[in-house]
């Protein structure tokens, strides 16, 4: 098959190693790609959101298999563009247009679909620009702290926990007046739920689905979870709270009835859904929904799927996932996100990356790179994504940190407690 890929990032990057492997696979192309692509595919320079010029590729490339990566081409509608055009009625895509994307893209639109199909959630209700009076006299009603989230797409950085009344308030006074621009016009204010966060990925035709492996983030900048809101830190796979009894509950509870909900919806939905999901006391709950994989968790994830991923992507597409399994290795995962400095803030792009032809077991995923006069350099916040493997979190994470110890750039930053806290469970 000649496979499209979509999307310039970690998890990308991820995708592009997993798919390369798949003898299924004749050519592989990425658009745009970044420095660690180039190496496993061909990069093509057309932005996710030209979709006109993806579509071009498609036809140009005479592609058979699209993937698509980041939310912001589905949120904006790629898969429904793409199937309009006559020429390309054979392309199988992995993706949901337009209605089924709206789970990520509207906060406000998941939560009353989780609602309306008895999908266990936070209590919520969503404020528009011009009720902020209703929003605080809302807020002096709440227990807290109190979650606020846009409810459009914000890079992953829209949600805000507040401890205070006094914080909640200005915090929502200044995502309505427009902190993240569009995404913040109307405004969650959400329960806050205690608990510990794990995320779980599935792919399905809309009938049916195979469960990926399951992961946990690490979204603040800081060690130990203090600090800014970040697109993710690091991630760890598998999650050792995450029992047979407890993913048992997800499946019946969570899983089924949103696959069953989008059917009964009329929403043809053939992609990745990826479950955010905190276990309070052993039962899970939804925090969010998003129509892809997640970064970095995908890092983690696709080293540990030993299934061939292009049949199942392809199967996915295509409406014929039943019957379908991945194997998993039972091999854990960690991966370490180096960032940029000032990242999640202001950063600096164009530093030369020291340290990558070093030898060692991990493996070196690139988020924000590019190669520039020959050498490759930092081109985003989130630059490199080390994964190391073991047969343990302690094994994963020396390999992970070996790795990582050996490479830099001006002014690079890394957490160095990745995995941590699940280690320490797993001593109890």
């Amino acid at each position: 098959m000649n496979i499209l890929l979509v999307g310039s990032g970690g998890r990308e990057h991820a995708l592009a190693w997993k798919i390369s492997q798949s003898p299924l696979t004749r050519r592989l192309f990425v658009a745009p790609g970044n420095a660690g692509t180039s190496k496993l595919a061909e990069n093509l320079s057309v932005k996710v959101d030209d979709f006109q010029g993806l579509a071009a590729i498609c036809k140009d490339k005479l592609i058979d298999l699209l993937v698509v990566g980041p939310e912001a081409p589905l949120v904006n509608g790629l898969r429904d563009f793409l199937e309009k055009d006559n020429d390309l009625r054979n392309l199988l895509i992995v993706g949901p247009g337009m209605k089924g994307a709206q789970l990520e893209g509207s906060k406000d639109f998941s939560k009353q679909f989780m609602q309306r199909h008895k999908i266990p959630t936070a209590g919520a209700k969503t404020f528009s620009s011009d009720q902020v009076k209703e929003g605080i006299r809302f807020l002096i009603t709440q227990r807290m702290p109190v979650v606020l989230k846009a409810d459009g797409l914000a890079a992953g950085k829209g949600v805000v926990i507040c401890q205070s009344l006094e914080e909640s308030e200005e915090t929502l006074r200044s995502m309505l007046a427009g902190k993240f621009g569009e995404a913040s016009s109307r405004v969650l204010i959400e329960e806050f739920l205690t608990g510990i966060e794990l995320s779980v990925f599935v792919l399905t035709d809309g009938s049916d689905y195979v469960l990926l492996p399951e992961a946990k983030d690490y979204k603040r900048v800081g060690e130990g979870d203090t600090g800014l809101n970040t697109g993710g830190m690091g991630a760890v796979s598998p999650v050792n709270f995450a029992t047979t009894a407890f993913m048992s509950k997800v499946e019946e509870r969570i899983i089924k009835p949103t696959i069953k909900g989008l059917k009964e919806e009329k929403i043809d939905y053939r992609g990745f859904i990826f479950f955010g999901l905190i276990n309070v006391n052993g039962d899970p709950y939804v925090i969010e929904y998003n129509a892809r994989m997640g970064d970095p968790e995908t890092e983690a994830v696709m080293t540990r799927i030993e299934s061939d991923l292009v049949e199942v992507l392809a199967a996915c597409a295509s409406g014929h996932l039943k019957g379908k399994v991945l194997a998993t290795t039972k091999e854990h995962a960690i991966t370490v996100v180096m960032v940029a400095a000032g990242y999640p803030g202001d950063y600096q792009k164009g530093h030369p990356i020291s340290g990558l032809d070093a030898q060692h077991d991990a493996i070196a995923f690139h988020a924000g790179t590019k190669l520039q006069d020959s050498q490759i350099v930092t081109d985003g916040g989130r630059v490199l994504a080390i994964t190391g493997r073991g047969k343990d979190i302690d094994g994963a994470r020396q390999m992970a940190y070996k790795a990582v110890s050996g490479i830099s750039w001006t002014g690079s930053y890394f957490r160095r407690d990745i995995g941590l806290d699940l280690q320490r469970l797993t001593k109890r």
